[in-house]
């Protein structure tokens, strides 16, 4: 097995908020354990809607200056979660988000949605090659929910683990590197259920989606591969959030983004393999019980 402080992780996404949304606890687990964790985000997030009035101007059809605000919200959500290596996908600033699907924002220059791909895969093919982790945590194809920059981060991030470990591929960039394991975060449709039945039950005046097969992150639980258990960094993955205070806001156990769907802050979180060996599954449904399990 490898030992702790061996462990390299490293997660893509597309905007800031989605690391801690998804991976927080997972995150704050490994720094905790001593394994290096770095974090790999592609834009800005310039094109998010705001939920804070007083800062409404920021939007990008006012100052335009929400990216940069948001670059020092990420700053405090890996300061909660004990991340000291985060990186842009390019640098800061080199790609822009992309907005959803139709609007204007698609058409952008620097939009991430249309990155030149060889360029954006080289851009992380030096960060694998550099950081050398043996665990690589991304998108499924359909980036989640759908959103362009997902789904480019997800085309981006296998691609770029293919080309990684070519030797012929790109010797400037360092020498060729072989992920062991590369995950999908992903949420269990019964977990999602679960959630949406206990938010209906706290009176919460919640009027959303009841249905959780209706949510388009929703995953088959026979896809799930892992599920890590990160009840012991619960406070830390809640201030991890509660950083990203321009885009999701707080309800004891729940939080909702500017679609106002509730949803629980999870403290186990779960993800599919889709590279590399499984490794043994000691959880109640035989899934692993760490990323690094079986290497």
């Amino acid at each position: 097995m490898t030992p702790a402080a061996d462990r390299r992780l490293l997660l893509v996404h597309a905007h800031p908020d989605d690391e801690s949304i998804n991976n927080g606890a997972t995150m704050a687990r490994y720094v905790a354990e001593g394994a290096h964790v770095t974090l790999l985000t592609c834009t800005l997030g310039e094109e998010g809607e705001i939920l804070v009035p007083e800062l409404a101007g920021l939007a990008a059809d006012q100052a335009d200056q929400l990216g940069g605000y948001r670059v020092v919200e990420l700053e405090r959500a890996m300061q909660a979660l004990g991340v000291t290596d985060h990186r842009f996908l390019g640098g800061t600033g080199r790609w822009r988000d992309s907005g959803m699907a139709g609007t204007p924002a698609n058409a952008h220059p620097r939009a991430f949605w249309n990155a030149d791909l060889d360029e954006a895969v080289a851009a992380a093919v030096a960060v694998l090659r550099e950081v050398r982790p043996q665990v690589v945590v991304g998108y499924d194809e359909h980036g989640g929910y759908g959103h362009p920059d997902h789904v480019q981060a997800h085309r981006v991030t296998m691609a770029a683990a293919d080309a990684a470990a070519d030797p012929g591929y790109r010797p400037d960039l360092g020498a060729a590197h072989q992920v062991a394991k590369l995950y999908w975060t992903c949420v269990p449709v019964s977990v999602l259920q679960q959630g949406l039945d206990a938010l209906a039950a706290a009176d919460t005046g919640y009027d959303g989606v009841t249905d959780a097969r209706e949510i388009p992150f929703a995953a088959e639980d026979a896809d799930v591969s892992c599920e890590l258990d990160g009840a012991a960094h619960r406070d830390r993955k809640a201030a991890a959030m509660a950083a990203h205070a321009t885009q999701l806001t707080l309800d004891g156990e729940f939080f909702a983004l500017s679609n106002n769907l509730g949803q629980e802050v999870l403290t186990t979180e779960y993800y599919r393999l889709v590279r590399g060996e499984r490794g043994p599954g000691d959880g109640p449904h035989g899934w692993e019980t760490d990323l690094f399990a079986g290497l």
